[in-house]
């Protein structure tokens, strides 16, 4: 599906790209993986995943980097994928403020680039948590990183996976954060839940996973990075 520079996009949607007049949730479905089974439930508890992580069972990641389309320097950094341990547990993430130079609008883990002065992956997510959303490191326990993944923009982001206490609280910082929230971890590790896209933009096939989640009438789509990190992690806990 080729982009049309000229078709104007629905006035009630906030652009999710930096391409013109491109918005991924207006791009068909091209497949939704309900042939695969879920993550049963027992398998979500944290003690299962802090176990997971302990293992050596082997298994790849499903998507390892996006089309590059920028010629910057590549950057490292970490995001925080928070599993907040309530009864059923849920992972944290947040909207992005849509003034943000990359990833503007977007739903996406809590994280940013590495700085000089931080010790490892973890240490970026978790002062990048703290910078965005208030997260006190001291209500987050860290069970393991994730794979690299590339994103088009060219950073190169670990993810960290960590267990959240339910009473942690959030203190949004509004420059960078436009919402948080959280969705069950047992929709995201459902692949009837996963929703396969794809368009052809300049000649180059660019394909892509969302997992839209709708609660209390607001629709959260998410796509692009957060989504393939998300579907790494369905493989990882389902090998």
């Amino acid at each position: 599906m080729p982009i049309d520079p000229s078709a104007p996009l629905p006035p009630d949607l906030v652009p999710l790209s930096k391409l013109p007049n491109f918005d991924p949730r207006e791009v068909p479905v091209i497949g939704i993986d309900a042939h695969l089974p879920a993550v049963a439930p027992e398998q979500l508890r944290p003690d299962v995943i802090r176990e997971r992580f302990r293992s050596s069972r082997p298994w790849q990641p499903e998507i390892w980097a996006e089309y590059r389309f920028t010629d910057r320097q590549p950057a490292h950094a970490s995001v925080l994928v928070p599993i907040v341990q309530r009864d059923e547990p849920w992972v944290l993430l947040t909207e992005r403020t849509t003034h943000l130079s990359t990833h503007s609008g977007q739903i996406a883990f809590p994280g940013g680039k590495r700085d000089d002065t931080d010790r490892d992956a973890a240490h970026t997510a978790l002062r990048e948590a703290n910078e965005e959303i208030g997260l006190d490191p001291a209500e987050v326990e860290v069970v393991g990183q994730m794979p690299t993944y590339v994103t088009g923009t060219r950073f190169i982001i670990t993810p960290v996976v960590a267990l959240v206490r339910p009473d942690a609280a959030l203190e949004l910082n509004p420059d960078e954060v436009a919402d948080a929230f959280e969705v069950p971890l047992r929709f995201l590790m459902d692949p009837a839940n996963h929703r396969r896209h794809a368009i052809d933009a300049g000649g180059v096939r660019r394909e892509w996973f969302s997992m839209p989640y709708t609660a209390g009438g607001t629709e959260r789509f998410i796509w692009g990075a957060t989504a393939a990190m998300l579907r790494n992690f369905y493989r990882f806990l389902s090998a």
